[in-house]
């Protein structure tokens, strides 16, 4: 799908090259933390994290919890600057993820788990970023410079980087298979045709996007960059919690993007197109054959987390052709800096 001109275009398509280059530079990192950490019997993993960051670290939930069977909570950042207290995370594992590794709530936390016995990594960008001097292990994202304000290419490299960890960590040899096409695969995800969409959505005031499992992640992604780039009032929700109250907001012609997994939760995801059509919604769908849909294509499956990986980048790719046609400027969002520092 072609592309306008843009920082935003360029970093997309920088993707399966950063995939590919942190496949070399965290083979020895991850090699040595996945020794750490199969030595360890943590009962919980506590990641932190804002922004699409944090979106990373709930593709990482799902991988621990689907994969390894252990629980995985997220921190609330503030308890550390605002409140000044600490968890108690002795011999537990806490992960925070930042493309800049800058901002001072993450450090904070994140020396606050560290100084309460927790295991501590950083999965970041800059590695010459505070919160990359802080933590135990360092995880390089290696996505390379970003400028567009929207993270982009980072956020593939956050994930890819998780299922590394879980695959090393749980041998998951399929996870690890899936990892060794990604680049190839993400390179073709970006030019498959998602314009159907376009014209209503760049009409759109409000949507709702909706995944499932590995896919929820990319659905809270999709809806944050909508909102960043493109001025779409959009909300993210997994199908199951959609039925509990936000389905209230669907009226007739109501755009609701749905991202289906490629794994058992994609059964849950038709029910709920079924649903939704009842409804006369709007539906856009990825990855689910519904004739009541705006069909929009995908890869074909090889591994469902992986899978995810590519559906996001596909998204990527219909952005700024979206932002263009609603007048705005892809890479300079108002009001937004590559940089966000919070307390």
């Amino acid at each position: 799908m072609p592309v306008p001109e843009s920082s935003l275009a360029r970093e997309i398509s920088e993707a399966p090259a950063a995939v590919a280059r942190q496949s070399r530079e965290l083979r020895e990192p991850i090699h040595a933390l996945a020794a750490r950490l199969r030595r360890m019997s943590p009962r919980v993993v506590v990641t932190c994290a804002r922004g699409s960051s944090a979106h990373a670290a709930t593709f990482g939930k799902h991988l621990i919890e689907r994969y390894l069977g252990i629980p995985v909570a997220a921190a609330a950042p503030n308890v550390a600057t605002v409140y000044r207290r600490g968890l108690q995370l002795d011999g537990q594992i806490f992960i925070a993820v930042s493309q800049s590794g800058r901002s001072d709530d993450l450090v904070e936390q994140s020396k606050s788990a560290r100084a309460a016995g927790a295991l501590t990594i950083a999965l970041v960008n800059d590695t010459d970023s505070p919160l990359a001097e802080t933590c135990e292990f360092l995880l390089p994202m290696s996505a390379g410079t970003e400028q567009a304000v929207a993270a982009t290419k980072s956020f593939i490299a956050s994930l890819a980087a998780f299922v590394r960890v879980v695959a090393e960590w749980g041998d998951q040899r399929e996870l690890a298979d899936g990892l060794v096409r990604l680049p190839e695969r993400l390179a073709q995800a970006l030019h498959l045709d998602w314009s159907p969409a376009l014209g209503n959505l760049s009409k759109a005031d409000a949507l709702i996007a909706v995944g499932r499992g590995p896919t929820l992640a990319i659905a809270r992604e999709a809806a944050l960059k909508l909102k960043e780039t493109c001025g779409v009032q959009a909300e993210a929700y997994s199908a199951a919690e959609f039925m509990h109250g936000p389905v209230t907001l669907v009226t007739p012609g109501y755009p609701v993007l749905l991202l289906a997994p490629t794994d058992q939760a994609a059964v849950g995801m038709a029910t709920l197109a079924t649903d939704l059509a009842a409804k006369q919604a709007a539906l856009y769908a990825a990855g689910l054959e519904d004739s009541r849909a705006v069909h929009l294509p995908v890869l074909p499956s090889e591994q469902a987390e992986n899978d995810a990986i590519c559906l996001v980048q596909t998204f990527y790719g219909m952005m700024p052709r979206l932002a263009a046609m609603r007048g705005r400027n892809a890479d300079n969002p108002r009001h937004l800096q590559k940089v966000t520092r919070t307390q």
